[in-house]
């Protein structure tokens, strides 16, 4: 028992074995898979086709409560592993689908929260085509800015759809809202009628103003960063870009070939 949970825990978190790969990027998939559901539900398409979406995401939500439960079978420290970072947010990805059997509807609101859950799978050994770790920083970065803004998204799509459904008509409408709004730009020509949705909208602008500039300026200082160093990959800890006059890695003293 103890060696299958070792497994278990090891393919879980593995990202360099063909089977531990495999595993994750089945899960990716599946966030992916979700979250374009999502998207689609806003649209209108005929019955059987959101019938057989609804089907498919019942199908993937069980697959990410039973992902969640072997995560915290295979966990030595079980109650640091439910109040982790990653934990959370897996059971906000689960928790709205067994609460809405029970038909609380604000509790549905956390779903757009699983596109989060990719956050764990951006790293050099699962992205294909990134090899060093300025590159991985860039799609944290980008990623980060991204999911911020289509989690804004689908909970201002979920509170105004119903109060105002001609402005917020689709996810796209929510979408250009969010975008508009965290940029600070704020055109004015969709505007929030509910008092949720209109705390909604100060919360996307509070976090426009303390987020993308802090993201972007940390973006703009890698791309800098890196425009004036070399490729020198470090043997000892794999930093990638190294001042042009470096002959020692600055993380860790390694010589520079």
């Amino acid at each position: 028992m103890l060696l299958l949970r070792e497994k278990t825990a090891f393919y879980l978190k593995d990202l360099e074995t063909p089977v531990g790969k495999a595993i994750n990027l089945a899960i990716a998939g599946l966030v992916l898979l979700s979250s374009i559901i999502f998207v689609a539900e806003t649209y209108h398409i005929p019955d059987t086709v959101r019938l057989n979406l609804n089907a498919l995401d019942t199908i993937i939500l069980i697959i990410f409560a039973v992902e969640y439960l072997l995560r915290l079978w295979s966990s030595d420290n079980k109650i640091q592993y439910i109040f982790s970072f990653y934990a959370l947010i897996d059971l906000m990805a689960i928790v709205p689908y067994f609460i809405g059997i029970i038909d609380i509807s604000f509790i549905r609101l956390l779903r757009w929260f699983r596109i989060l859950r990719l956050i764990r799978f951006i790293d050099k050994k699962f992205l294909f085509g990134i090899s060093s770790e300025d590159g991985v920083i860039f799609a944290r970065i980008l990623f980060t800015l991204f999911a911020i803004i289509f989690v804004y998204s689908g909970l201002i799509y979920q509170v105004e759809h119903p109060a105002n459904p001609k402005v917020f008509v689709t996810f796209l409408d929510a979408f250009y809202f969010s975008v508009v709004t965290m940029t600070t730009v704020g055109f004015g020509d969709v505007t929030p009628v509910s008092e949720l949705g209109r705390l909604l909208t100060v919360l996307m602008i509070l976090t426009g103003i303390a987020l993308i500039p802090w993201q972007v300026g940390d973006l703009i200082k890698r791309l800098v960063k890196t425009a004036n160093q070399v490729e020198t990959v470090c043997l000892g800890c794999g930093l990638a870009f190294h001042d042009v006059d470096a002959k020692f890695c600055k993380i860790c003293g390694t010589k520079l070939n």
